[in-house]
């Protein structure tokens, strides 16, 4: 045979060869050329908690800490974010060398962040935030008081969490002091603080103060409650009389209120925790 044609033949086989190798590489692989991204989830409601837990003190125990009590109440719920107000860490009524931020977390298997306030019985006392996301961010921030009328100084400690995919929001805990005239300046301080967050806001907290008081009247103007006609009393737990528990965000962000309850249980804490479902926009 002649040597030309044998040669023209191997090339239109090479040939016909990598236009089937080029046409299978395309056919094999089409997602890469026609990827459509699914339909975002829609943002995610939230479930958050105010509790103060009385440093995990069943009053009618004595001087018994139960810190798994306190988590039954959390577990029980499953919210997302949790504002704690009368913490201790490393105190002697509630054990050297105990983290109560740290149990609570390790018994719900959530995150936390603990802000202390005060020094007290050789250890810390003050707030803590617990989150089911991870932590990305968090800050503290003092609450003083008048040292001419006295009180307890304050903080309020605030964690940053993205929730779903590029919402993030930032959740705090406080305990207010329970003279109105302090009340009023760490009320102020709170507003001052986190006037220019960079994202949603939401507080928990134990205010000592009353849903007329002049501090929640400040703070509605800043603020909105998520619960703010015929709302369930906070303390005390047998026979409550008292709204002084709060959840409150800020006005105009991507928060809004479903729904607000108080836990009827009686033994964990001198408070009544509250609960909170709310609507992410």
């Amino acid at each position: 045979m002649n040597a030309k044609p044998i040669e023209l033949m191997i090339k239109k086989l090479f040939f016909y060869a990598a236009v089937f190798a080029a046409f299978s590489a395309c056919a094999g692989s089409p997602e890469k050329e026609v990827v459509i991204d699914p339909p975002a989830k829609d943002k995610p409601n939230l479930k958050v908690m105010s509790y103060n837990i009385h440093h995990c003190n069943p009053p009618s125990a004595g001087d018994k800490i139960d810190v798994e009590a306190i988590a039954a109440v959390i577990n029980k719920e499953k919210p997302d974010f949790v504002a704690l107000q009368e913490v201790d860490v490393n105190t002697e009524r509630s054990g050297k060398g105990k983290n109560q931020a740290r149990q609570l977390a390790e018994l719900t298997g959530m995150n936390f962040f603990f802000a202390k306030a005060i020094d007290h019985q050789g250890g810390d006392y003050g707030v803590a935030v617990l989150s089911r996301f991870p932590i990305l961010d968090s800050v503290q921030h003092i609450l003083p008081i008048d040292n001419t009328i006295g009180g307890e100084i304050r903080t309020i400690a605030a964690v940053t969490a993205e929730i779903s995919k590029g919402q993030k929001v930032m959740f705090a805990s406080t305990h207010l002091d329970l003279k109105e005239q302090n009340r009023k300046t760490q009320a102020e301080l709170i507003v001052k603080h986190f006037a220019n967050a960079a994202y949603p806001l939401i507080i928990g907290g134990d205010f000592n103060a009353k849903p007329d008081s002049q501090v929640i009247g400040y703070l509605d103007q800043h603020f909105t409650r998520s619960c703010k006609h015929d709302c369930m009393p906070t303390i005390p737990v047998e026979n409550p009389n008292r709204v002084i528990d709060f959840i409150m965000f800020r006005p105009g962000s991507a928060i809004s209120s479903i729904s607000t309850r108080v836990i009827d249980e009686k033994y964990a804490s001198d408070h009544l925790p509250v609960v909170v479902k709310l609507k992410v926009k």
